[in-house]
């Protein structure tokens, strides 16, 4: 494994200039034309068969090297509707940044698939590596399976992929079972009955409906869900009426749930749907209420036994002060989709991309959640190093533990 990454220091140069060059040009979700042109370049450059516009703008690099296991490494590249605000010299302009940290994800994958070339000597096996679009909508996994993924590249052995967090920069992050949550979000249209400001008895407020509704939803966690386990009911956006003076006729409520354990779920839709009828029915709604599903996430969930041994793998490698258990992650990754499809073993974990001294004061001082910009959050910016080496490093060293079996 040392002698695949000794290129490493002189491959990092070219790595900072893609990643910032990604940073620059963030691309929305199954928009990631530049990015995925870009991208699949490199991976030809390297030595890959490279087949692009997989669910649009997927990109897949195939890399064969004899009889051997069949290793897929994916990175997601789409962006966020965020306006940046980190101050960096190169931050992107406009109303769409990479908030999320993938054009690091797609750095790493980059440097890895290349490093992984050079190393053809040292392995046997294939590496696929694949530059998924669409993750933010949670459905960019599920369209490069269902456009023929795996008709191209064949079935992998095991599936393996990373994300970028706001912790210490350097350290690795693993964690068997559930690693991530689902999400389901909805929405809901509660139908009331309009007319004037001035004479609410001859209306069905929709505005009151939704109050009701909205309060009576945080009760779902707090009474229907048991201690030991956990759940996240938020009300997102609720939009109603287009004037002081008028009671308009329906009101929109935009629900985002967030579960780790399938039970779990269901229980806590079926409360949503059963608290939103009865909030209706007692409003005295002249129709039901209407659920509209925007988006879903499934849990993610590593094979343990493969987290293990990756686990020892990293251990080996970095030094166990760089290596700890990752906590349980409300957010959510349609990476599994690939895993499922498969019907193979799949590890997601988690690399630190901020400042470590920053990081660990604010910890210490009980401020982590006030002073450190997380995922998603227009002020988030990993470092580039040791950032860019670890994540490049975790993906070298985690598929050569399969590929030189």
């Amino acid at each position: 494994m040392t002698a695949a990454l000794a290129p490493l220091d002189g491959l990092l140069p070219a790595l900072e200039t893609l990643y910032v060059d990604l940073h620059r040009h963030p691309e929305l979700s199954f928009e990631e034309h530049r990015t995925a042109a870009e991208l699949a370049r490199r991976l030809t450059e390297s030595g890959y068969e490279v087949h692009t516009g997989i669910a649009g703008t997927g990109v897949l690099g195939v890399l064969r090297n004899g009889e051997g296991p069949v290793v897929m490494l994916r990175a997601d590249i789409d962006a966020l509707p965020v306006e940046e605000k980190t101050g960096l010299e190169y931050a992107a302009r406009g109303e769409v940044m990479h908030a999320c940290g993938h054009d690091m994800h797609a750095t790493w994958l980059s440097g890895a698939a290349d490093l992984l070339a050079r190393a053809r000597g040292s392995w046997r096996g294939t590496v696929l590596a694949v530059f998924q679009p669409g993750e933010e909508k949670g459905s960019g996994a599920a369209r490069m399976v269902g456009d023929g993924l795996f008709d191209l590249a064949g079935t992998p052995s095991v599936v393996l992929g990373q994300h970028v967090v706001p912790g210490p920069a350097g350290w690795v992050l693993t964690r068997p079972g559930v690693i991530m949550a689902a999400t389901d979000a909805m929405r809901i249209t509660l139908h009331g009955r309009g007319g004037h400001g001035s004479r609410p008895e001859t209306t069905v407020d929709p505005a009151v409906m939704a109050a009701s509704v909205v309060m009576r939803l945080q009760t779902i966690v707090s009474r229907e869900i048991s201690a030991t386990d956990s759940a996240v009911v938020t009300v997102g956006s609720m939009r109603v009426g287009t004037a002081h003076n008028v009671i308009a006729d329906h009101a929109e409520l935009e629900v985002n749930v967030r579960t780790f354990d399938d039970q779990v779920r269901k229980r806590v839709l079926a409360a949503i749907e059963r608290i939103v009828r009865g909030e209706a029915a007692a409003a005295g709604a002249p129709e039901p209420p209407e659920f509209t599903s925007i988006g879903s996430f499934p849990v993610t969930s590593n094979d343990d036994a493969s987290n293990a041994a990756l686990t020892t793998v990293f251990r080996d490698h970095f030094g166990a002060e760089r290596i700890m258990e990752a906590p349980l992650v409300t957010g959510s990754e349609d990476f599994s989709e690939f895993g499922r499809a498969a019907g193979v073993p799949s590890v997601f974990w988690l690399v630190g991309g901020l400042d470590p001294e920053t990081v660990l004061k604010a910890v210490a001082e009980g401020r982590f959640e006030d002073d450190i910009p997380s995922n998603h959050s227009p002020k988030f910016a990993p470092v580039l190093h040791p950032t860019l080496r670890t994540g490049v490093e975790t993906l070298v060293v985690g598929a050569l533990s399969y590929l030189r079996r």
